[in-house]
């Protein structure tokens, strides 16, 4: 049975919404803010780094403030709303929520989502299923939905959390793959029809980055220390990304100096995917 949206619930333990630097400073004071998946990850980062920068930053996420509340305690205002983004009930009721308590949204963050380590053959419709409506419907939904709530706002703008494996693909990954370059196809849809509104639609396409997910895959390599070596190698910048690495292309893309951006992927890999492979024989040569 699905959950039904509770009252609005801040995470600072009933501190007033209000909690924003005192002087207006910060890229995103007065904006209110949504991501989805804003729990954990690439998604906490973006709700930090807006909340820092002054935001209202909602959280869409299935994920309750018992278990959200303790990790994002530090400035600015942040709270949960009860969102399953595959289900359009939950966006709507969601969507009803956030124009109750703010009037709009300035910023829309679409970051819920999953990834599944399965082959073509032992991957099943439901699972293909899933993975496509979490990580494509759900992006569709809130933009449809919250679409009301930004139209005639100051500097509107989406941003969709795409990935290097919409523009290529690791092994076992064809359902994440297939949903990440989807999300890169919407993103340039939704620029050109929410353009004539005022509109922006971009999307970041991170690499590796040191997510729990990713750091739980990591750690069950029998030389962990040799696997993220080797990771770091693959990036000319010699280091595999970190959260706020997103997050600050995120904030960049939803501010007045990004206002003529829109309809891009923009990738924050490292160089990774500018690198191309050589034999190992021959890559000293090189």
């Amino acid at each position: 049975q699905r959950r039904q949206p509770q009252r609005r619930r801040g995470l600072h333990g009933g501190m007033s919404a209000d909690r924003r630097p005192e002087d207006g400073s910060g890229l995103a004071a007065g904006r209110v803010v949504v991501v989805t998946g804003g729990a954990r990850g690439i998604g906490r980062a973006i709700v930090d780094r807006f909340a820092v920068e002054g935001a209202t930053v909602v959280v869409g996420d299935l994920n309750d403030p018992g278990t959200v509340g303790a990790g994002l305690d530090m400035a600015g205002y942040r709270e949960w709303v009860p969102l399953d983004v595959t289900d359009e009930a939950s966006v709507m009721e969601f969507a009803k929520s956030v124009h109750a308590g703010h009037g709009g949204v300035d910023v829309l963050v679409n970051n819920a989502g999953i990834m599944a380590n399965r082959s073509v053959a032992d991957e099943t419709v439901a699972d293909w299923d899933l993975t496509m409506a979490v990580n494509l419907r759900g992006p569709f939904l809130m933009a449809k939905h919250l679409l009301p709530l930004m139209e005639g706002r100051d500097n509107p703008a989406i941003v969709n959390i795409g990935s290097i494996e919409g523009l290529g693909a690791n092994a076992r990954h064809a359902s994440y793959a297939a949903s990440k370059a989807g999300v890169h196809g919407l993103t340039r849809a939704l620029a050109v029809d929410l353009g004539p509104a005022g509109i922006r639609c971009n999307a970041v396409a991170p690499g590796w980055v040191d997510t729990d997910l990713n750091r739980a895959y990591v750690d069950k390599h029998p030389d962990r220390d040799r696997a993220v070596a080797e990771l770091a190698s693959l990036h000319p910048v010699g280091r595999i990304g970190d959260p706020t690495d997103v997050a600050a292309t995120v904030l960049w893309l939803s501010t007045p100096d990004a206002g003529f951006v829109t309809g891009q992927v923009l990738t924050v890999d490292g160089g990774r995917m500018s690198r191309l492979s050589l034999p190992a024989s021959l890559a000293d040569d090189a």
